[in-house]
C-alpha cells in the first residue's frame, strides 16, 4: 500500500467576518456537574486573526451559495413565484405562522445551531425587497411563545402556534388584507440527535426540561387541543389546518415555505387551490434565510431536487412497518412475559430491515412498473425533483454514447429554452434485468452533474461516465457463487436520461450483457467482497422474509413479523411490540456481546525500546513500511493505554514518539463542541440536507475546503463528519445531518466533501458506520436486522463511496449493533470490508463512549472486543469517567491497542498535526 503524500496546508483568503455561532434551539441545561472534564479538552477561539477572519468570511460565501442552490420549488401554480419586488419599490407581503418568528436553523445534539446571529426570515425577505406586515409579526411575537426544546434525552413536540379561531380574527384578518393580497404561509419542523420523530402526537406528558443527563428528559406532544394519536408530527397539527384555513378564506394567492429537512407531508395542499406555490428549505444556517427571500423575489432561480421520495402519506412505505420500538420479550416461569435483557441489564431491543433493498424510490418506481400501484395516487413528488423558473432542453448527443465492457461514457447537451437565467440538474438512471434470483430496483440513480449558470438561448454539453461494473448487484444468496459476489446477471441493461426518478426524458441506450461474476473483485477492490456478515444477520434472530418484486411485491403483507405483547413492569402490565424469543437467544446475544476469546498471542509486544524516532520522521512513509516496527517498539503500555482510551475530542500527546496532541470536533454543520460548557463555535452551514439538494459535488467540495480552513485556523485537526447514514424513513431524527435516501447521492456529497476538509490538512470521522438509521434505541446497541445485498448497496455504499473516491482517513463506528454484534467490534465491518475491500488507512473512533469507572453507560460496547476487532480509539468525551479500564495483561489485547496506535499515528501524522521536518 502507498503512503499519504504530505497535504498542503493552505488557507482561503476573504475579507473580515463578523463572529459566527453554530446554531443551537438547545441550551446545555445539566451539565453543570460534568463541567469541568467536559471542557477540559477544548479551547477558545479568537476570531481576531486574520486567518480565522478570512476562513469564516470564506464560509460566510460558500454556506450561502449553497442555500441559493438548495432550496426546492415544488409547486408554482400560475406562475405565482416569482413574486416582482425592488428596493425602491417594495412588495408588501403577509407572512401567517408563528415558526417564521422562530424558525428551524438547523438539528439539535451534535449538529445544533445557534440562533443569536443568525439572518431571521423576516431580515431574509426584507433584505431580498420585500415590506413585512409588521403589525401581523408583532402580533406573533406578542404571544410570548417559546421554541419548544427537542433534546437528547428530552423532547417536547409541540407545534408552537396560536389557536385559530382566537389569533386570526376578522380584525386581524381585515388588517391583513388591506396590507397585501399575497399570503405566506410558514411551517417549521425540527429534529435532532436521542429522538426520532413521533408518528403519533399523543400520550402522557413527562417532559421534565432538568430531568436528564444533557438536559431534559421525557417527552410532550403538544398543546392539549392539538393531541391526535391519528396525526404525526409532519403533518398540520389541528391549530395549523386552522391557520390554513383562515388564510385561504382570505386570499387566492398563497405561498407556502416548509422549513423542515424532513419531508413534510403535503398531500393535503392539493384541497387548497388558493396554495399556489411551495417552496421547502432545510435547516438553512447562518444566512440561509436570504435565499429563501431572493427565491420568492426571483433574484436567485431555484435549481435544487428533492433528496428522498415524498409520498403522499409518509407512513405508507415498507419501512414505517419496521422502524421504530420493537422489544425482545421472554417467557416467565408463571406464564407472564417480562422485557429481555442481556448479562448486563441492558434491554434488548431490534429492528428489522424486513423491505431489503426497497427502500424509498426503489420501492415506489418498481412498484410502478409492477402494476402494484397507483404511483400518483402513492407519490406527491419523485426523488430528484423539483421546478425552475425557466425551461431547460436537455438531450444526449448523437452518437456519443460508448459502451464497451468495463465503461460507459456519452454527452448530454443542456440548453436554456426559456427566459431567466438558471442551472440544470442532469439525471442518469439505469435498469437491470429482474431475473427473479437478485432483487433490483426498477430505476437506480448511477450518476449525475448539474450546469453552470446558463443564460437564455445558451447551452453546455456535460459528459457522464461509469463503469459498468457499478450496475452489478450483490447475491448474498450466494446463487451465483459459493460465497457471495457482485453479479451482472445475463439480460439487458437499460440507461435512461431522467427529470428524476420517474420522468423519462429520453432512453440513452441498452446492451445485452452477459453474466459477469466478479468473484475476484470489481476494479476498486483491495480484496473480493463475499458474504463477510453472515455470522451476524443469519440465523437465530435473523430476518425470514425480506420483501420482493416477484409477482407485484405479493409478499409484502410478510414484511411485518412484529405483535403485540403485554409485558410486566415494576410499573404495573404494558404492551409492546416485539418478538417473543427463548432464553438460549439471549445466551447467544450475551455471547456476542461479552464474550472475549482467550489469547492467541504468547508474548506481548516490544515496548520501550529506545530507538530515536520521532513521529515527523514518518511523513508520508507507507502504512506498510516496516519501519514503522521501530516507532510502535517505542511506546509503552501506559502509551497506547492513554492514546487509544483517550479519544473523546481529541487525541493526545505521546512524547516518548513526539506524537503532538490533537483537536477532533463536532459537528455536521461545521466545527463546534456542542457539550462544552465552553462553547467553541465556527460557521454554521445549513443541514446536509440543503446541501445534498443542491445536487452540486461542486459546492460540497467547498463547504468541505472551508469547514477544513476553519479548523486549520482554529487549530482543530479532526472533525467529527460527515454523517451519511441513509433516509430509511422520513421520521429520522437525525436526517437533517444525513444526506439522502438514496446511497449513490449520498457517496458522492460525503467523498468530495472529505475530500475538501482533507485538502486543508485535516482528517474527517465519517460517520455512522453503520445501519445506525434511527435514533431510537440506538444507545441500547439495537439489534438490526438487514441482509447483505441491502447492507452493500444501501446502507454501506455511502461508506464505501466516501473511502474510495474521498480518501476519508477517519471512521466512526455506530452504537447500534449489526445482528447481535456491536458495530465497533465487528471484524467483518472494520477489517474485512473497511480495511480490505475498500483499502482504508486510518483511524476508527466509537461514538459517545461512558463504560468505566464511574460511568457505565453503555457495557455493551466491549473495549477488549471493539480494539481486537478494528476499533482504534475511544470518544471518552467525560474522562476521567467511563474510561474503560484495559487489561494490560492480556497478549492480545497488548498487540491489538499496538495495531490501533499504528492506525492512530499513521492518520495523525498525515495531517496538519505533524510539522514538515
Amino acid at each position: 500500500m502507498s503512503g499519504k503524500s504530505k497535504k498542503k496546508i493552505r488557507v482561503i483568503t476573504s475579507s473580515l467576518l463578523a463572529l459566527l455561532l453554530i446554531f443551537g434551539v438547545v441550551g446545555n441545561i445539566a451539565l453543570a456537574h460534568f463541567s469541568d472534564v467536559i471542557t477540559a479538552p477544548f479551547t477558545t477561539i479568537d476570531i481576531e486573526s486574520r486567518e480565522e477572519a478570512e476562513a469564516r468570511k470564506y464560509s460566510e460565501t460558500v454556506a450561502q451559495m449553497i442555500v441559493d442552490e438548495g432550496v426546492v420549488l415544488l409547486k408554482n401554480n400560475d406562475n405565482m413565484l416569482p413574486i416582482t419586488t425592488s428596493s425602491e419599490k417594495k412588495t408588501k407581503v403577509n407572512v401567517f405562522g408563528w415558526s417564521f418568528t422562530n424558525p428551524i436553523y438547523g438539528g439539535t445534539g451534535s449538529g445544533k445551531v445557534n440562533i443569536e446571529t443568525a439572518i431571521t426570515p423576516k431580515l431574509g425577505l426584507e433584505n431580498a425587497g420585500f415590506e413585512i406586515n409588521e403589525q401581523l409579526y408583532n402580533d406573533y411575537v406578542a404571544l410570548n411563545i417559546e421554541r419548544p426544546i427537542i433534546d437528547l434525552d428530552g423532547q417536547d413536540w409541540t407545534i408552537p402556534e396560536p389557536i385559530a379561531t382566537e389569533f386570526y380574527t376578522a380584525e386581524r384578518m381585515e388588517q391583513a388584507t388591506d396590507y397585501s393580497d399575497i399570503a405566506i404561509i410558514f411551517i417549521a419542523r425540527s429534529g435532532g440527535e436521542g429522538a426520532d420523530l413521533p408518528r403519533s402526537m399523543d400520550g402522557p406528558d413527562t417532559f421534565d426540561l432538568e430531568g436528564g443527563l444533557f438536559g431534559a428528559s421525557g417527552s410532550k406532544y403538544g398543546y392539549e387541543d392539538d393531541l391526535d394519536p391519528d396525526k404525526h408530527y409532519l403533518q398540520l397539527s389541528n391549530r395549523e389546518k386552522g391557520m390554513v384555513d383562515a388564510v385561504t378564506a382570505h386570499f387566492d394567492n398563497v405561498v407556502l415555505v416548509v422549513n423542515s429537512s424532513n419531508p413534510f407531508e403535503l398531500d393535503w395542499v392539493d384541497g387548497y387551490s388558493q396554495i399556489k406555490s411551495i417552496v421547502t428549505v432545510g435547516g438553512p444556517g447562518q444566512n440561509g434565510f436570504n435565499s429563501v427571500g431572493k427565491v420568492l423575489s426571483g433574484e436567485v432561480n431555484p435549481s435544487g431536487r428533492t433528496v428522498d421520495i415524498y409520498t403522499r402519506s409518509l407512513l405508507d412505505p415498507p419501512a414505517i412497518t419496521n422502524f421504530g420500538d420493537f422489544d425482545y420479550v421472554v417467557e416467565n416461569v408463571d406464564g407472564s412475559y417480562e422485557q429481555a435483557v442481556d448479562a448486563k441489564g441492558v434491554p434488548l431491543k431490534y429492528i428489522d430491515y424486513s423491505e431489503g433493498i426497497y427502500v424509498g424510490y426503489r420501492f415506489y418506481e418498481t412498484a410502478a412498473v409492477e402494476g402494484a400501484i397507483n404511483y400518483e395516487e402513492k407519490v406527491q413528488f419523485p426523488f430528484g425533483y423539483g421546478l425552475s423558473y425557466t425551461t431547460f432542453e436537455q438531450e444526449v448527443v448523437s452518437e456519443s454514447l460508448d459502451w464497451d465492457d468495463t465503461d460507459v461514457t456519452f454527452d448530454v447537451k443542456v440548453t436554456n429554452t426559456g427566459s431567466t437565467e438558471g442551472k440544470e440538474v442532469v439525471q442518469i438512471y439505469y435498469s437491470a434485468p429482474y431475473t427473479g434470483k437478485i432483487e433490483k430496483s426498477s430505476v437506480n440513480l448511477i450518476a449525475f452533474d448539474k450546469t453552470d449558470m446558463l443564460q437564455p438561448g445558451e447551452s453546455v454539453t456535460i459528459t457522464i461516465s461509469f463503469k459498468v461494473e457499478d450496475m452489478a448487484s450483490y447475491d448474498y444468496d450466494k446463487i451465483y457463487s459459493s460465497t457471495g459476489s457482485y453479479v451482472l446477471e445475463e439480460g439487458e441493461y437499460k440507461l435512461y436520461l431522467m427529470h428524476n426518478s420517474h420522468e423519462k426524458i429520453e432512453d440513452i441506450g441498452s446492451k445485452s450483457l452477459a453474466e459477469t461474476v466478479f468473484g475476484s473483485g470489481r476494479s476498486t477492490d483491495g480484496q473480493a467482497p463475499v458474504n463477510q456478515f453472515d455470522d451476524h444477520v443469519t440465523g437465530e434472530g435473523s430476518i425470514a422474509t425480506y420483501l420482493s418484486r416477484a409477482n407485484g411485491f405479493e409478499n409484502i403483507s410478510q414484511i411485518d413479523n412484529n405483535e403485540e405483547l403485554t409485558i410486566t413492569t415494576d410499573d404495573g402490565e404494558k404492551t409492546v411490540k416485539g418478538k417473543l424469543i427463548e432464553a438460549d437467544f439471549v445466551n447467544v446475544i450475551n455471547s456476542a456481546r461479552y464474550d472475549v476469546p482467550a489469547d492467541k498471542h504468547t508474548d506481548p509486544p516490544t515496548t520501550d525500546a529506545k530507538n530515536d524516532k520521532k513521529l515527523k520522521d514518518y511523513i508520508g512513509v507507507d502504512y506498510d513500511d516496516e519501519s514503522w516496527g521501530e516507532l510502535l517498539d517505542q511506546l509503552s503500555v501506559n502509551d497506547m493505554v492513554d492514546l487509544v482510551t483517550l479519544g473523546g475530542y481529541r487525541t493526545v500527546e505521546i512524547p516518548s514518539v513526539g506524537k503532538p496532541a490533537t483537536r477532533d470536533y463536532d459537528g455536521p454543520s461545521g466545527i463546534s463542541t456542542f457539550i462544552s460548557n465552553d462553547s467553541i463555535d465556527g460557521t454554521a452551514f445549513p443541514s446536509v440536507v440543503v446541501l445534498a439538494s443542491t445536487w452540486n459535488l461542486h459546492l460540497a467540495e467547498k463547504m468541505g475546503e472551508a469547514i477544513g480552513a476553519e479548523g486549520q485556523a482554529y487549530n482543530v485537526t479532526g472533525w467529527y463528519a460527515p454523517a451519511m447514514n441513509i433516509h430509511r424513513t422520513a421520521f429520522g431524527g437525525r436526517n437533517f445531518e444525513y444526506y439522502s435516501e438514496d446511497g449513490l447521492l449520498s457517496g458522492k456529497m460525503a467523498a468530495v466533501t472529505t475530500k475538501g476538509y482533507e485538502s486543508q490538512g485535516g482528517y474527517v470521522y465519517m460517520k455512522h458506520f453503520a445501519l445506525n438509521d434511527q435514533e431510537q434505541n440506538r444507545t441500547l446497541g439495537v439489534l438490526t436486522w438487514s441482509n447483505e445485498q441491502a447492507m452493500r448497496e444501501i446502507y454501506l455504499k455511502p461508506f464505501e463511496i466516501t473511502v474510495k473516491k474521498g480518501g476519508a482517513s477517519g471512521v466512526m463506528s455506530s452504537f447500534n449493533s449489526i445482528g447481535a454484534v456491536w458495530s465497533g467490534a465487528s471484524n467483518a465491518l472494520l477489517k474485512e470490508v473497511l480495511r480490505k475491500e475498500w483499502g482504508f488507512q486510518g483511524m476508527v473512533n466509537t461514538d459517545f463512549y461512558m463504560n468505566g469507572p464511574g460511568l457505565e453507560e453503555f457495557p455493551y460496547m466491549v473495549f477488549e472486543l471493539g480494539i481486537r476487532n478494528g476499533n482504534d480509539l475511544y470518544l471518552t468525551g467525560l474522562a476521567p469517567r467511563g474510561v474503560p479500564q484495559v487489561n494490560t495483561a492480556s497478549n492480545d489485547t497488548l498487540w491489538a491497542m499496538r495495531e490501533a496506535a499504528h492506525n492512530i499515528l499513521y492518520t495523525v501524522v498525515n495531517s496538519n498535526a505533524v510539522e514538515e521536518r
